[in-house]
Order: C-alpha cells, then sequence, then structure tokens
C-alpha cells in the first residue's frame, strides 16, 4: 500500500508565528492531514515549550479529520489545510473549491450520519465559513491547555 504524502507542505517559524500547511487532494489524504497535525503539536510543545494537553492533540486530529474528510468529500480539487499557533491555542483552517457553504444540522440522535460539523462546532472555542474568492474556509480555534481550576489557559 502506497502512503500518501500531500503534494504541499510548507513549514512556517517566525517571531510573529507558527504554522504549517498542507495540500490534499485524495482521501488518503485525510490520515496524512491528522498526521500532519500531530506533528505541529508535537513540536509547539518540544520545540516551543508549549503545553499541549492530550485532550488538545486529540481534539485537533479529530477537527482535522472532520474538515479534511468535508472537503474531500464535497468539493472537486485539492483542499488546504492550515495549522497556526496563536497565543494558547492552534487555530485549524481548511479551504477547498467549493463556494457553497456547508449545511449545518441541530443535534438529533436519530440522524444517522452528518454529525461532523456539529461535533467539530461542540469542540471548538470558534467556528467560522469565510466565502473566498475562490472556495470557502472554514476556520475553528482549538485551546492547547486544560484549564486547571480556572489557572490554565481556557
Amino acid at each position: 500500500m502506497k502512503r500518501y504524502v500531500p503534494e504541499e507542505v510548507e513549514h512556517v517559524s517566525q517571531d510573529a508565528g507558527v504554522s504549517v500547511s498542507g495540500a490534499f487532494e485524495s482521501s488518503e489524504g485525510i490520515a496524512v492531514a491528522r498526521d500532519l497535525a500531530r506533528t505541529f503539536l508535537m513540536d509547539v510543545q518540544a520545540v516551543h515549550g508549549l503545553p499541549v494537553s492530550s485532550r488538545a492533540m486529540g481534539t485537533v486530529q479529530l477537527v482535522v479529520s472532520e474538515l479534511v474528510t468535508n472537503a474531500r468529500k464535497y468539493a472537486p480539487g485539492p483542499c488546504l489545510l492550515t495549522l497556526e499557533l496563536d497565543g494558547g491555542a492552534v487555530e485549524v483552517s481548511v479551504w477547498d473549491s467549493n463556494p457553497t457553504p456547508p449545511e449545518i444540522f441541530g443535534p438529533d440522535p436519530t440522524r444517522i450520519g452528518q454529525h461532523g460539523l456539529e461535533i467539530v462546532m461542540s469542540v471548538s472555542q470558534s467556528f467560522a465559513i469565510h466565502r473566498e474568492p475562490v472556495g470557502k474556509r472554514i476556520t475553528t480555534s482549538i485551546t492547547l491547555a486544560d484549564d486547571l481550576g480556572g489557572l490554565g489557559a481556557g
């Protein structure tokens, strides 16, 4: 089985911020996108010394998986994932070529499927959909450290 590697991965680390981006063109890229998110957060912790809770590690990978899956499922062509350190949070942004905003359903335990954005919205600090000159961008923010009795980032 051939492992999919994104065609483009760009790492940016400068005083203004730390980020990584990857372009994905197939469903095999979903696992690679999760790996990119995990590696990025491990670097944030090891290289930049910021705490990343196990909850944040799992949540960011879940959000990346859901957003990249939707982009690959509903938009033609590649999608672009960008992860950017923003203070004590990571901003997850996924661009795709489809300009139509996704339909967001309310909670419904009897509905089978289509719970991805509902989950993303419930675990994120923020959630936004932006139309772009071509396509759209969905952006979320996830806190990196757990709140320890009001003393941690939150």
